[in-house]
């Protein structure tokens, strides 16, 4: 019997009410021994323009790109939109949160997501009363 092969779903871009787009960046995610990294292409982004927040168990990347013009021509064609990026995760109790880290270069986000040291088990003290 053949196995079908199954395809991740492109991601698409989102809804925003001002007038400049957002774009969904594309993602490659993968584990290692320690942890797992996400690396997010946004072109156009370097560390003064990307931000990660961390709120409950949702890690967001967001990177906004201005427009660059470059002096003395003018734009004969372009292969995609101006616009910003986002895009969320839902985070596990498997990562250590005071760990996370996050760097950029040539338009590509990491983001180290360590793992969480196990529950180690503890001995609660019986009061006599």
């Amino acid at each position: 019997m053949a196995r079908e092969k199954t395809q991740a779903r492109m991601p698409v871009e989102a809804e925003r009410t001002k007038g400049k787009r957002v774009f969904v960046p594309r993602v490659d995610i993968f584990e290692t021994k320690d942890g797992i990294v996400i690396a997010a292409d946004m072109p156009g982004v370097d560390d003064k323009s990307v931000d990660v927040t961390l709120e409950k168990n949702i890690l967001t990347i967001r990177g906004k790109v201005e427009a660059k013009p470059v002096e003395g021509h003018s734009l004969a064609y372009a292969e995609y939109d101006e616009g910003d990026y986002e895009r969320s995760f839902t985070l596990t109790d498997e990562v250590d949160r005071e760990k996370i880290e996050a760097k950029v270069k040539n338009g590509v986000l990491e983001v180290i997501l360590p793992k969480a040291e196990p529950a180690k088990a503890k001995k609660i003290a019986i009061k006599a009363e």
